[in-house]
Parts: structure tokens; sequence; C-alpha cells
């Protein structure tokens, strides 16, 4: 299987459905239209979970869409070359997925009024997911012990490279009209109070047993159940499912069972250097 990554200006990516062509075009030719709608995440931060949330505002909590069709072309990974492809005949209004970094998006994004949601996770939980997700997905090597494959984190040595300059990047367009930024936490926290700000980020107002919809359906335990977008229907190619699942746990602060008290302080040292000039407290501060 494929565990080899791709350089691109630097940055690492899975050479397993990615390349160097792909992500150029992305970057310099592809055209983001008024009415595109982004689900832009860092891995492992919610990605799936707001992908569903997104699709079922876009039907009014309907889930027939969302238990009909794969979540991959409900909403492609642009960056992809096969999510790319998706993308190109993706009639409007598009709802597609990314995990670029801000520098990586399409430049025809800037001036544009295509909406971007950017979902954030506590930066320990991201480690901790993404190192069970490296054994589970044959796109990601396996960097080792969890030592080496925190070292590789906090140094960026990792596909779409370093979470902090990633959050730091995107977040800098806060307070412009067509971004909108959640985190994973508040998700959890309050699920109906969150979809009722991001369906009013998207000029959306649905009722009251609309929103029901969307909460039910996008619950952890209905997502597990739905092969739409639980990652069960992604072929072998790509996934060891003897190993695992994509919907592991859906909690906050399971980092407390993997990483030790050392590890954890090398987490808030760099955490520290990049995020304290941001002036935004996230709930796990």
């Amino acid at each position: 299987m494929a565990t080899e990554y791709i350089t691109y200006k630097g940055m690492l990516f899975p050479l397993l459905d990615y390349s160097p062509e792909t992500i150029s075009y992305l970057q310099s030719e592809f055209q983001v239209w008024d009415d595109d709608v982004f689900n832009v995440t860092y891995p492992k931060s919610g990605t799936n979970w707001m992908l569903e949330i997104l699709s079922l505002i876009r039907c009014d909590g309907d889930p027939s869409w969302t238990r009909s069709v794969l979540n991959w072309d409900r909403a492609p990974w642009i960056e992809s070359n096969n999510g790319l492809e998706v993308a190109l005949k993706y009639p409007p209004p598009r709802l597609l997925s990314s995990h670029m970094p801000l520098q990586f998006f399409p430049r025809s994004f800037q001036g544009s009024r295509a909406k971007v949601i950017y979902t954030l996770r506590s930066p320990k939980d991201v480690v901790t997911s993404y190192y069970h997700f490296t054994h589970i997905m044959h796109a990601f090597k396996d960097h080792g012990p969890l030592d080496a494959f925190l070292q590789d984190f906090l140094s960026g040595n990792v596909p779409y490279g370093s979470w902090f300059d990633h959050v730091a990047g995107w977040l800098g367009l806060r307070g412009q009209d067509n971004f909108f930024y959640i985190t994973y936490e508040e998700l959890q926290q309050d699920l109906r109070g969150s979809i009722q700000r991001i369906s009013h980020f998207l000029g959306k107002e649905l009722s009251e047993q609309q929103i029901s919809s969307v909460v039910e359906n996008a619950s952890f335990q209905t997502m597990r159940r739905n092969k739409m977008c639980n990652f069960s229907e992604v072929p072998d190619k790509y996934m060891d499912h003897s190993k695992g699942q994509l919907l592991r746990k859906g909690v906050s602060g399971d980092w407390k069972n993997l990483l030790s008290e050392e590890q954890s302080r090398r987490i808030d040292t760099v955490y520290q250097e990049w995020m304290q000039g941001l002036g935004i407290t996230f709930p796990w501060d």
C-alpha cells in the first residue's frame, strides 16, 4: 500500500490520490464561485461532523441526501485528485471540503463572496486523533512511536503541515463577512446553538423542528450508523478497516489517555509561542 508523501512548496501531502499538478491547479487556476461554501479544517478537527451539519442545513434538516450520497461526493476534498474532479463537475451551489492552509487555498477565493466555515479543535486532541488515524489509513506513513509522531506534528513534518500555522493563517480572516470559525468543543457543548449560528451565517433561518432534525442526524451515534459518512464504504485501497473506524470516540479530552505530562507540556510550549499574538481565548485554554 502507498505510504509515501509528496512535497509541494515544502509541505507534505499523501502520494495516494494527491499530486503536485492537482495542488498547483487548485491554487492558481481553480475558479471559486460566489455561492460556494467551503468546509475547512486541519485534519482530525471535526471535518466530517461539520460536513454532515452543512449537508443537513442545506436540505433544511431533511436527512435524505446524507443517507443516500457519500459525504466525499456531497462535499469533495478539492485538493485530492478525485475530489477536484468531482468539484469541477459539481453544479452550483457547491459544498466543498478542504484541509488546505490559507497560503495554498485557491487564489480566486480572495475577493469572492464564497463562504468558509473553519472548524478547529484542541491541538492535543488533534494529535491523539491524527496518531490513531495514521494507523488505519494507507495514505499515511507509520511515524513510529507516539513521541516520534508528536515531534513531527510539532515541527509541521506531517501532511498539511503545522497545526499552529494552519490555525493562525485562517484565523487571520476573522472579522470578514464571509468567514466563520467555530471549535469542535463548542459543537459538543451546544450543538443546537452552534447549528443556529452556522445557519444564520449561511443565510438560512431554520425552524425549531428543522434544527432538531439537524441535531439528531448529525449526532455521533447517528453518523456512526450512517454508511454514507462513517467511512465503512471507503475502498480497502485507502483504509484498513480491520484496524479501526473513522468515528472512534467523538469526545474531547481523550489526549489525557495518550499523552504523558512531558508531551503535554511540549505542546503547551509551542502553542504559547504561536497563539499568544492572536488575542483569542479557546475552550481548551
